[in-house]
């Protein structure tokens, strides 16, 4: 199917791209999701392109670039013009690359060169709970039950709320910090939800002082959680479970990982 290129009025475009704000939202997508969807279609509507031509103009960048323009445009016109969008270009498969992690005593040095108990109860949610960036942010204290050694998550990516375990250290830490009934657990100076800046430069900060020499980010402990508990012998659907994977091939790349199996490999040399 070939597409006619039309021409909007920057009224016409204001109230597509108003549509289209109003579309992701009905869906829940990510309002991170929703700006890159927004940023696209106002790059295309006023760039005078086909579809084609415009997602050929991506081409000399990265494949995750490429794929979020062909699924924003995708969305746009099924969506918002509510037209078919048969645009069928090659998107090359993501390659395979392995996340990095950390050992036990990295992550035990890490938290304990945290420079104050609040930034060492956030890398330890981090790595005790395998909790991913924005849901350390969000955290609250109604969402960890101390009797039954769960937290709940119910501000969780793509709005699939989890279980998983209270560990014992980190629940002693938590002790220590003062446990309260309501609101969150990180508040900022200001007294505020912590920025995601903030967060990442506590783990920065943390790993250089405990003398790792990878490049640690906040993801870094979350994929140690997965691959520590994968080594130690738990099913991997119940990793699967813990970390809110949607599909189980998400979780398995940490089977590339995991280092048990190599380490019986070199016992048999």
């Amino acid at each position: 199917m070939s597409y006619e290129i039309k021409r909007y009025s920057l009224e016409e475009q204001y109230g597509l791209i108003g549509r289209l704000g109003g579309e992701v939202k009905l869906r829940r997508y990510s309002p991170q999701t929703g700006k890159s969807y927004v940023s696209i279609v106002k790059e295309f509507l006023s760039s005078g392109r086909t579809p084609r031509e415009f997602l050929l103009s991506y081409s000399n960048k990265s494949k995750s670039t490429m794929r979020s323009a062909y699924f924003a445009l995708k969305f746009f016109h099924e969506n918002v013009l509510n037209t078919k969008f048969n645009e069928k270009l090659p998107l090359a498969r993501k390659s395979l690359k392995l996340p990095l992690v950390l050992s036990r005593g990295e992550v035990n040095r890490m938290i304990d060169s945290a420079n104050n108990l609040k930034h060492k109860l956030v890398v330890m949610f981090l790595y005790y709970a395998g909790l991913r960036l924005d849901e350390v942010r969000n955290i609250s204290w109604p969402d960890i039950d101390f009797d039954r050694e769960i937290i709940h998550l119910k501000a969780a990516k793509g709005d699939r709320e989890r279980v998983v375990f209270l560990h014992k250290r980190l629940m002693d830490a938590l002790g220590v910090f003062g446990v309260k009934e309501a609101g969150l657990v990180f508040i900022s100076q200001r007294g505020g939800r912590y920025n995601k800046r903030t967060i990442q430069q506590i783990v920065k900060s943390s790993s250089k002082k405990a003398g790792v020499k990878k490049n640690v980010t906040p993801h870094t402990l979350r994929h140690s959680f997965a691959t520590h508990l994968l080594e130690s012998g738990a099913d991997i659907r119940y990793i699967q479970q813990l970390l809110g994977h949607k599909d189980l091939k998400t979780t398995q790349i940490y089977t590339h990982v995991a280092n048990t199996d190599i380490k019986n490999l070199a016992n048999l040399l």
